[in-house]
């Protein structure tokens, strides 16, 4: 081996270090959780649902890692201004910007209530809490990891043009953040999921049994798209998380990966 090589067991630790993940109660949220604590990271798990963090941290603790919980409303600029107060005297040194929401509504039928509701969760929710982070740490310095989505680059189930706008939108901040804050020490790059199995993505499925028989054709058509022909699974992009989160992608800044099966690809 040579000797100027960084061990890779060295470069995947994060041992020292804490990550805070919003949306840490379930499905790709919990599974980041698994993968940051088994790296070696302490966590600061945020959601609205009080139980669901309960669950996760009963789980996580068989890492052996310190874990706290937060019962945060994401939609409100009050609510994260008042967690980063909490945190103000250790702040995470990971900030992985997962939690999201995504009603579906025709174009056509969406209100100001709808519009708001999305992009208050979806991306104003990641631009107070980018913001929050680099104001803590400071000179420091820290890593970003934001969570998009297929449909920022490729729109394709109807009736998500909100949520598309917003998640496109965590893809351009994501590459200012970048940009800006390089030379203050700070990394920040975003996860382009596609397909992910998760409860929230279930729920949906759920609706073909309410008689929303359009979204098996949906489900079809998508599944046709990947070369992979399966949907992902949390860990899928628990593992890329993990990669970024680390000295491994220690060069990387305001790049966008895609982790969508091949769907962006064909």
């Amino acid at each position: 081996m040579r000797d100027d090589l960084v061990p890779l067991e060295t470069l995947i630790s994060l041992e020292g270090k804490t990550a805070l993940i919003t949306g840490g109660a379930a499905g790709i949220g919990k599974a980041i959780a698994h993968r940051l604590a088994e790296a070696g990271a302490d966590l600061v798990l945020v959601d609205r649902s009080e139980q669901g963090l309960a669950g996760a941290k009963a789980e996580l603790r068989a890492w052996g890692r310190a874990i706290g919980t937060h019962v945060v409303d994401l939609g409100t600029k009050a609510a994260i201004d008042g967690l980063w107060e909490v945190l103000a005297d250790r702040p995470p040194d990971i900030l992985v910007n997962n939690a999201g929401i995504y009603p579906d509504r025709r174009f056509e039928d969406v209100d100001e209530e709808h519009y708001r509701l999305v992009m208050a969760v979806n991306l104003d929710a990641v631009f107070w809490m980018c913001q929050g982070f680099i104001k803590k740490r400071g000179r420091k310095g820290g890593v970003i990891v934001n969570i998009g989505s297929i449909e920022a680059v490729m729109p394709f189930k109807d009736d998500m043009s909100v949520y598309s706008a917003g998640k496109s939108a965590v893809i351009t901040l994501t590459r200012a953040i970048a940009s800006e804050q390089a030379k203050h020490g700070f990394r920040a790059n975003v996860v382009v999921p596609g397909g992910i199995d998760t409860p929230g993505t279930r729920g949906m499925a759920k609706g073909i049994l309410k008689g929303r028989l359009g979204l098996l054709k949906v489900g079809y058509d998508f599944l046709q798209r990947l070369p992979a022909r399966r949907r992902g699974q949390p860990d899928d992009i628990a593992r890329v998380v993990l990669f970024l989160a680390s000295d491994l992608s220690a060069f990387m800044h305001g790049s966008a990966v895609p982790v969508d099966g091949g769907f962006l690809s064909k």
